[in-house]
């Protein structure tokens, strides 16, 4: 039954937060009688100090997106729901939970500065100058892959009911309504709660008016194709990540939070009091041989389900926006760690959609969106609400948390492009989004439809590599300020290990056809693309790799 597979699982991540979770806070020196950068500062753009509750909700509704629904789904698919199961659990206690309270720890201490930063000042130039590298190309594939699974979404039809116009025009109201609610949270200064109480309704009103807007609009909205969807939703990525926090980011994050927690809500509700039986093989050996034509499912498992139990984006959102707005210092614990253990929770209700399916289902031919979204419309059917009204609101939910992570990471993206290019203006800030969200577009518009699945290896593969990474940075910090530093190490090299292997096996796919493209054979554009920056990853990474053992040679 699927309710003991998600009660022992939400047991575990209970016991790692207050064992494992009470451990690695008494590692910091954590002091809230110490000013937090965003109370010292504070210059009402970036610096802006939340509190508690609307922090929470941002954070983890930035680093939960669509990144712990997709991975979890197509590792349960692909390799069977315990594998993926049993690494989302021990991931996220010991490797994911440890990346993100640390990464959030170390930007704290040093004025919320950016994990770039912390390298630079911990290690050399040339170190901050690759990692940053690094960074950048790693934020590129995450913007790709979740803004085409986004454009996928509004163009969705099933049974000849479009239900993507719908969710398109819930989207843009809700982005409207999260702008309305900053202007009166920060201009006007209204009460949070009174907001919330307003504003949550309006929502909801939201998801239930959006498919039933005039005809004309949701004609017009069927005929955007997903190619302009993705450019709509680029241009959005740019106009949210240049704005100040307060106007879009926070509200929006907070809204999505509320979601977030609602649909975790009616997840576990489904899962616990549904009834639903695991249909699904705990293995899948016929769909392990044919995605690895017969290889060990190592060291792909663990790439594919990505954040569900790792991921090094979380250190970019935890250093470039979170730490400028945490109010005092010992929140670090549960916005840092527990949110992590948190979308293990997502992860584990997102896997338990495809347990439910039988093997062999129509449903499992679809996108992990839809496998979701029809997963969250059974659980609320329970409430007696029609699938019809249902499935909406579940693929809205997921847009939302979509929608976080874009205009979140690529601000993140900007600010490391002015990082690593010294551009302080503002005008610099235009420009560095432009060429951020260049790259996304060229990506999407030379491969064919449904590009987030060729990008998803190599998007696992450098978010996994990025924790690696920033694992080993603050192994260095830590090291150099005297602590022990062991439970970084040890996740920081399984990590290393399983990433850059994958890496390898991606690179050595792309030099196979390089033949092909010299004799002018025409080639998948997404092996080339993934080729070429996976060598740029590998490459710096290695020499990152090097500078490390080049610090640490040098303090003895």
């Amino acid at each position: 039954m699927i309710v003991f597979v998600v009660l022992v699982s939400i047991l575990i991540f209970i016991i790692g937060y207050i064992g494992y979770g009470t451990f690695i806070f008494k590692q910091t020196n954590l002091d809230d009688s110490c000013a937090t950068p965003a109370c010292a500062i504070n210059d009402g753009v970036d610096y802006v100090p939340a509190k508690p509750f609307l922090l929470l909700g941002q954070h983890f509704s930035a680093i939960a997106a669509a990144g712990p629904i997709v991975g979890p789904i197509l590792a349960g698919i692909w390799f069977g729901w315990l594998p993926a199961l049993l690494w989302i659990i021990v991931g996220a206690i010991f490797i994911g939970g440890v990346h993100d309270f640390f990464s959030l720890t170390a930007s704290l201490k040093h004025r919320a500065s950016s994990i770039g930063e912390i390298i630079k000042e911990n290690m050399s130039s040339r170190s901050h100058v690759l990692f940053l590298i690094f960074v950048f190309f790693a934020l590129e594939y995450v913007i790709i892959a979740f803004t085409d699974i986004t454009a996928q979404t509004f163009k969705f039809t099933m049974d000849n009911t479009p239900f993507g116009p719908g969710v398109a025009a819930s989207s843009c109201l809700y982005l409207l309504a999260s702008v309305v609610m900053g202007i009166m949270l920060y201009k006007y200064k209204f009460n949070l709660a009174t907001l919330t109480i307003i504003f949550l309704p309006i929502v909801l009103l939201i998801i239930w008016i959006g498919p039933r807007l005039p005809q004309p609009l949701i004609t017009l909205l069927s005929s955007v194709s997903v190619k302009k969807w993705d450019t709509i939703l680029l241009i959005y990525c740019y106009v949210a990540s240049v704005i100040p926090v307060w106007l879009l980011l926070q509200p929006r994050g907070y809204l999505g939070g509320w979601l977030l927690y609602l649909t975790l809500i009616v997840g576990l509700i489904g899962a616990l009091f549904g009834g639903f039986k695991i249909e699904y093989p705990a293995f899948n050996l016929e769909g392990l041989q044919s995605l690895t034509n017969g290889k060990l499912m190592f060291p792909l498992l663990f790439i594919t389900v990505a954040c569900g139990a790792c991921s090094g984006f979380h250190a970019i959102v935890s250093s470039g926006t979170t730490s400028k707005q945490l109010d005092k210092e010992s929140s670090a614990r549960i916005i840092g760690y527990g949110t992590m253990l948190l979308e293990g929770v997502v992860a584990v209700l997102a896997l338990a959609t495809v347990m439910m399916l039988p093997k062999g289902d129509e449903m499992l031919k679809g996108d992990p969106n839809l496998i979701y979204a029809n997963g969250i419309a059974k659980y609320i059917g329970l409430f007696g609400i029609g699938f019809k009204a249902a499935f909406p609101f579940a693929l809205l939910a997921f847009s939302t948390f979509v929608y976080d992570t874009l205009d979140v990471c690529t601000r993140l993206a900007r600010y490391v492009l002015q990082e690593l290019l010294g551009w302080k203006s503002k005008k610099s800030g235009y420009i560095a989004t432009f060429i951020t969200l260049a790259l996304p577009f060229m990506f999407l518009m030379l491969t064919k439809e449904k590009g987030y699945i060729s990008a998803w290896p190599i998007f696992g593969t450098s978010n996994q590599l990025l924790a690696s990474l920033t694992l080993l940075a603050i192994s260095v910090w830590l090291i150099k300020g005297g602590k022990r530093a062991f439970y970084t190490v040890l996740p920081m090299l399984f990590m290393l290990i399983v990433t850059t292997w994958s890496l390898l096996l991606q690179i050595i796919a792309f030099i196979k056809v390089l033949p092909d493209v010299f004799a002018g054979v025409t080639v998948k554009s997404d092996i080339v693309i993934s080729g070429v920056v996976g060598i740029i990853l590998m490459a710096s990474s290695l020499f990152f790799v090097k500078e490390v053992f080049v610090t640490l040679k040098s303090r003895k």
